[in-house]
C-alpha cells in the first residue's frame, strides 16, 4: 500500500468505525471527538503550514493520526501531545514505522510548554498545527501564544471562532480575544472544512486559521489588557465610563487623558485597534502609578465553544 493510500484509509469512515471497534475505542463527547473524514483536509492544512521539511511541529489531540502522518513527511520532527490514553493502542497502530514522531499522552493545558520545547526541539522555534478540540480552543491558543515559543500556528477551530480570531476593530465579530490575537501573531483564515468532513459529524463549519507569531514586545502588558478587559466588559458602553473601574482616575482627569490619545471619550471600546489601546495604557502608565499600573493581568477570556 502506497503511503498517500495509507494516509487516506485514516479519513475513511468505514475503515475508522472498523480500527475504532478492533481498540475498543468509544468516542467522547465531552473531549469534542469529531475525526476527519475527508482527506483533503490533512494535506491542505500540511500545504497551508507552508511545511518544507525543515521545521519541527507541535501536534496538539492527534486523535488517529490522520494530519500526524502527512505531518511527519512533510517536517523534521513531529511531537504530538494527546490527553486521551484510550487512543494509546490506536496510535500505535496507525503511527507504526514513522521514527521522527512521538506522542506524549498529556494534556496541553497543564504541559510545561518551556520544557517540552527545550527538551524536544533544544535551540529551535517549533510550529503547531492541530485540529483543536473546541470546547478548549481559547485556553489552548491562549497558552501557545503567550508562551512565545512558537513560529506560527495553523489549527483547525470552529469558523465562528475563527472569525473572531481574525476580526477587524468595528465588526460585530471583534472582541477581547480578538486583541489578544492579534497581539502575539497576524492571523489569517485559510480555508473552511464542512461538517460532513467529520465523523461524528458536528453542527457547525470548521474553519483552518493560519497564524504567523510576532517577535515584537507589548509595551505596559499588564495594564494593556486590563484596559482591553474593561472597554471590552461592557460593549455599550463609552470609552470614559468603561475605563473608570479599570484606572483610578477623576473622571475629568480620565475624559482628558482619553482625548491626549486622539480619542474621543464618548468613542466604545470596540472601535479601537491595537495602536490605540497601546496609545492609551502608555498614557495610563504616565499617569497612575502603584498596584493599577502594575497589576498582573489576566489574559482576556472569551467563550469556549464545543463542537456539537
Amino acid at each position: 500500500m502506497g503511503v498517500e493510500e495509507e494516509d487516506g484509509r485514516l479519513c475513511d469512515a468505514r475503515y475508522i468505525r472498523a480500527l475504532l471497534a478492533r481498540h475498543g475505542f468509544h468516542f467522547s463527547r465531552a473531549r469534542g471527538q469529531n475525526f476527519l473524514t475527508a482527506d483533503w483536509v490533512p494535506r491542505a492544512i500540511v500545504r497551508h503550514a507552508g511545511l518544507d521539511g525543515t521545521q519541527d511541529v507541535f501536534e496538539v489531540g492527534p486523535g488517529l493520526g490522520a494530519l500526524t502522518r502527512p505531518l511527519a513527511r512533510a517536517a523534521r520532527r513531529v511531537v504530538a501531545a494527546e490527553v486521551d490514553t484510550s487512543l494509546r493502542p490506536v496510535l500505535a497502530e496507525t503511527l507504526t514505522g514513522l521514527d521522527n514522531v512521538d506522542v506524549l499522552w498529556a494534556d496541553v493545558l497543564t504541559l510545561d510548554l518551556p520544557a517540552l520545547v527545550a527538551a524536544h526541539f533544544p535551540g529551535r522555534r517549533p510550529v503547531v498545527c492541530a485540529n483543536l478540540p473546541y470546547a478548549v480552543t481559547t485556553p489552548v491558543l491562549t497558552r501557545l501564544l503567550g508562551s512565545g515559543l512558537f513560529e506560527a500556528l495553523t489549527v483547525m477551530v470552529q469558523k465562528e471562532v475563527a472569525q473572531r480570531l481574525c476580526a477587524a476593530p468595528g465588526t460585530p465579530a471583534y472582541g477581547a480575544f480578538s486583541i489578544y490575537v492579534g497581539v502575539h501573531a497576524c492571523p489569517a483564515i485559510a480555508f473552511d472544512v464542512p461538517p460532513d468532513a467529520f465523523l461524528p459529524r458536528p453542527r457547525v463549519t470548521s474553519s483552518v486559521v493560519h497564524m504567523v507569531c510576532r517577535k515584537r514586545p507589548l509595551r505596559h502588558e499588564a495594564l494593556f489588557f486590563r484596559l482591553v478587559r474593561a472597554a471590552f466588559g461592557q460593549r455599550r458602553k463609552t470609552l470614559l465610563n468603561a475605563l473608570a473601574p479599570a484606572l483610578p482616575l477623576p473622571k475629568d482627569a480620565l475624559s482628558a487623558l482619553i482625548a491626549s490619545c486622539g480619542l474621543a471619550p464618548s468613542a466604545r471600546g470596540e472601535t479601537l485597534g491595537i495602536p490605540e489601546f497601546e496609545t492609551l495604557s502608555a498614557a495610563a502608565a504616565r499617569a497612575v502609578s502603584g498596584p493599577a499600573a502594575a497589576e498582573d493581568a489576566n489574559i482576556p477570556g472569551g467563550n469556549t465553544h464545543k463542537k456539537n
